[in-house]
C-alpha cells in the first residue's frame, strides 16, 4: 500500500509541475531545486507510490497511469489549499468568512439590525450569523470561542466580562410606557413619585434589585407590583388595556405600538449600559462591527401626544 505519509505538500507540487512541464529541469527551476534535488525527490515519491510515476523519454518525461492517477489528486488537494490560503487572507482582511454574532433581545430590535445592513453594505462576502441570549451565557459563549462579538449591557447582574475586551456603545434610558389616554401621557416627561399609586407590569429577576425599584426608592416610594409579564408582546398588550405601567429600554422604542405613548422620566432615570465584547485577539470584520454599533443613532423615543 503506498505510503500516504510521504505526499506532503512539496512532493505534490513537484509532481504537479513536472507534469506540467514534461521535465524535471524546468520544474527544478521554478521551484527553486537542483537537478540532485528533484531526482531525489522524485525517486521517494515513486518509492512511496509504490512505482513509476514518470515514463524517462529521450527528450523529457511523461506521466504513467499511476502517475496520472496522483496527479489527479494532487492538483485537487493543490487548489483545495490555495482556495483555503484565499479564505484565511480574507478573514484575516476582514474580507470574507464568518462573524458570528450575539445579542441581547432588546438590542436586536434596532441595534444590531440597522448595523448588520451597514455591515453587509461595507462586507458583502463576511457571512454574518446571529445568537441571540442574556449577557451572562453570551460571555460565556465568547470565551468559549464561539462568537466573535457579544451585544451586552450590565443590567441586571452588572457586568462580568473577565477574559474579554469590552467596547461601550451607549447608555440605555428606560422609558415609561403609558396607555395613549393616560392622565400623564400628554406631558414631555414624567416624574416618577406621579407614578407612584400605579401598577408596574414587569417580570424581573426574583430575587435581584431592579432598575424600577432603585429609581422609586430614591424618588421615596416602593413601586406597586403588577402581573408578571416577560414578552415585550405582553407587557404592552397589559399597558394598552389600562392595567399598569412598564419601563421600556430606549433601545426597544421602536417596537412599541402606536396606541402606546412613550415619556423619559424626569430627573434621575433608571439607565443600563450597553457594551460590545470582544475576544482578546478579535477578528478585523469583528472590530469593524463594532466600530458600526458605536455609530448607531437612537430612533426617536418620545411618541406623539
Amino acid at each position: 500500500m503506498p505510503d500516504l505519509n510521504a505526499f506532503d505538500t512539496a512532493a505534490l507540487r513537484l509532481l504537479h509541475e513536472v507534469a506540467a512541464s514534461g521535465s524535471f529541469t524546468a520544474a527544478g527551476e521554478l521551484l527553486g531545486y537542483t537537478q540532485s534535488a528533484v531526482s531525489r525527490r522524485v525517486a521517494a515519491l515513486e518509492r512511496a507510490a509504490g512505482g513509476p510515476l514518470f515514463e524517462r523519454l529521450p527528450r523529457g518525461v511523461r506521466l504513467t497511469p499511476a502517475g496520472a492517477v496522483l496527479h489527479r489528486h494532487a492538483a485537487a488537494v493543490l487548489d483545495r489549499l490555495e482556495r483555503a490560503g484565499e479564505d484565511l487572507a480574507a478573514i484575516h482582511g476582514g474580507r470574507g468568512g464568518t462573524l458570528r454574532v450575539g445579542a441581547f433581545a432588546t438590542a436586536n430590535v434596532g441595534l444590531v439590525p440597522e448595523t448588520f445592513k451597514r455591515f453587509a453594505e461595507r462586507r458583502p462576502s463576511v457571512e454574518l450569523r446571529l445568537v441571540e441570549g442574556f449577557t451572562a451565557r453570551l460571555m460565556e459563549r465568547l470565551r468559549a470561542g464561539a462568537l466573535d462579538v457579544a451585544v451586552i449591557s450590565d443590567y441586571p447582574s452588572g457586568l462580568s466580562a473577565y477574559g474579554a475586551r469590552t467596547v461601550l456603545l451607549r447608555e440605555d434610558r428606560l422609558l415609561v410606557a403609558l396607555p395613549a389616554g393616560h392622565r400623564l401621557a400628554g406631558d414631555d416627561d414624567v416624574d416618577l413619585r406621579d407614578l407612584a399609586d400605579e401598577r408596574w407590569i414587569e417580570a424581573a429577576p426574583r430575587g435581584q434589585p431592579t432598575l424600577l425599584q432603585a429609581a422609586c426608592a430614591a424618588a421615596g416610594f416602593t413601586p406597586r407590583s403588577g402581573l408578571r409579564v416577560a414578552e415585550w408582546s405582553g407587557k404592552f398588550g397589559f399597558v394598552a388595556a389600562g392595567l399598569g405601567v412598564t419601563l421600556v429600554p430606549e433601545l426597544a422604542a421602536r417596537a412599541v405600538p402606536p396606541h402606546l405613548v412613550l415619556r423619559p422620566l424626569r430627573g434621575l432615570a433608571p439607565a443600563r449600559k450597553v457594551y460590545a465584547a470582544l475576544p482578546e485577539s478579535p477578528l478585523p470584520a469583528a472590530l469593524e462591527l463594532v466600530n458600526l454599533l458605536g455609530q448607531w443613532d437612537m430612533c426617536t423615543t418620545v411618541s406623539p401626544s
